[in-house]
C-alpha cells in the first residue's frame, strides 16, 4: 500500500500491489525463496541433506516464515523459530499453519501448545543442520558465535553476523551463505517488477541467479578464497568493474 502511494507521488515504485500489476514481494516470500533456493545449492557442501533437515529461525516474520515454508516443502522440518518475545523449540517439527496463523493474529512463536519456551537469545544455541538469522543486524558476534551448533547458516537479515565471527565459523567448518548472496530474493524481484515482469518470471530468476551465485562462491572457496563473505565481495567487485568497463 506505501509503493502504491510512492508511485501515485514521484510516478514509479516497486512491490506494488497485485491489482496495480505488482508483485507484493513479503506475501510471496521472495527473500525467503531464494534463501531456501540457496540451500539446495550449499546443503551438500555442507554435508548435509535437504530431507530431514533440522531448521531454526531467528525472526519468524516476512522472511524467516517463507524461508521455513520453502524449505518444509523441501522436507525439511522446523524445530525452532524465535521473535522478540522468545524462543520456541519442537525438536519433532512444528506445524507451520498453526504457527502462521497465530503470528496473523499477532501472538508470539511460544503461542502454541507443545513446545519448549524459552528466551529470544536461546534461538542461538538450538540443535540444528540450518540456521537462519532473519532478523536484525549483529545478532552473531565472538561472545555467541561458539554456541552455534548448525553445520550451515543463511543469512536472511542484512549483516547479521559480525566479520571476526564469520572468520571463526568458517574456520570451525561451519558455512554460512553471506547476506547479499542468499537474501537477494526480494530484490531481484523487484527488477523483475520494475521491467514489467511477473510474478513466475520473478521466482524463475531468483532461482536462477541466487543459485548460480551461490555456487559461484562455493567454486571460489573450494579454490582457496578466505571465507564465502570474501569470494562473494571478490566475485561483486569484479562484476561491477566490468559492467563499468562498457560505460563510455
Amino acid at each position: 500500500e506505501a509503493m502504491a502511494w510512492i508511485r501515485d507521488e514521484i510516478g514509479r515504485a516497486v512491490g506494488l500491489p497485485r491489482v496495480l500489476g505488482g508483485i507484493p514481494l513479503d506475501e510471496i516470500g521472495a527473500t525467503g525463496y531464494g534463501l531456501a533456493i540457496a540451500a539446495e545449492v550449499a546443503a551438500p557442501k555442507a554435508g548435509i541433506a535437504l530431507k530431514g533437515a533440522r531448521v531454526a529461525v531467528q525472526g519468524y516474520g516476512a522472511v524467516g516464515r517463507h524461508a521455513a515454508r520453502f524449505l518444509v516443502e523441501r522436507g525439511a522440518r522446523l524445530v525452532a523459530a524465535s521473535d522478540s518475545r522468545g524462543t520456541a523449540l519442537a525438536p519433532g517439527g512444528r506445524d507451520l499453519t498453526a504457527l502462521d496463523a497465530a503470528k496473523a493474529k499477532g501472538e508470539a512463536v511460544t503461542a502454541l501448545p507443545g513446545v519448549e519456551r524459552l528466551g529470544p537469545e536461546a534461538i542461538v544455541g538450538a540443535d540444528c543442520e540450518i540456521w537462519i538469522p532473519a532478523a536484525r543486524p549483529d545478532v552473531i558476534d565472538l561472545r555467541n558465535e561458539g554456541g552455534l551448533r548448525a553445520r550451515l547458516v543463511l543469512q536472511g537479515a542484512n549483516i547479521p553476523i559480525a566479520h571476526d565471527a564469520e572468520l571463526a565459523l568458517h574456520r570451525r567448518g561451519v558455512l554460512s551463505i553471506p547476506d547479499f548472496i542468499a537474501n537477494a530474493g526480494g530484490v531481484i524481484a523487484a527488477a523483475v517488477e520494475y521491467r514489467g515482469g511477473t510474478e513466475a518470471q520473478a521466482l524463475a530468476v531468483i532461482a536462477e541467479k541466487v543459485a548460480h551465485n551461490t555456487a559461484a562462491v562455493l567454486a571460489a572457496v573450494d579454490a582457496g578464497a578466505a571465507s564465502p563473505r570474501a569470494a562473494a565481495q571478490a566475485l561483486a567487485r569484479t562484476r561491477v568493474e566490468r559492467a563499468m568497463g562498457y560505460r563510455r
